[in-house]
């Protein structure tokens, strides 16, 4: 896949935003690969967490914005936890999750789910699932 980075993207603001949201600092990863190794859904994820982190770097956030990655990630923080530079991509996609939400954009709408699966389903389960999918 052949990408054209440009020292704008880099250095944007969004990506800057990012980082400040999330407390990472996504320069430090040297792309190891422990955190995707490690994460119990990267098999379902569009972009593996280790390839999000790269992605950031070079400032392709707009492509990292529409993978479905930072929908699955479950929280567990096993990639902080496996990382020798100490860097959490589950920050990072909470940090892109919250952002998404403040421009205004839904990845669900809540009315669209159905009333026999918010019956049958425990409440805990409801709180922290929806906990990534409204603002």
């Amino acid at each position: 896949m052949k990408m054209n980075i440009n020292k704008d993207e880099i250095q944007s603001y969004a990506i800057e935003q990012l980082e400040r949201i999330s407390g990472e600092a996504t320069k430090n990863c040297y792309q190891c690969g422990n955190c995707t190794g490690g994460c119990p859904v990267s098999y379902e994820m569009d972009i593996a967490p280790s390839k999000i982190i790269r992605m950031l770097q070079i400032g392709k956030i707009e492509a990292v914005k529409a993978a479905n990655t930072m929908w699955l990630c479950v929280g567990c923080l096993q990639c902080h936890s496996r990382c020798p530079k100490s860097v959490s991509v589950a920050s990072v996609l909470d940090a892109l999750r919250q952002a998404t939400f403040r421009s205004g954009a839904d990845h669900i709408d809540v009315k669209e789910i159905p009333v026999s699966f918010l019956k049958n389903t425990p409440q805990q389960a409801i709180v922290c699932g929806f906990r990534k999918f409204v603002s």
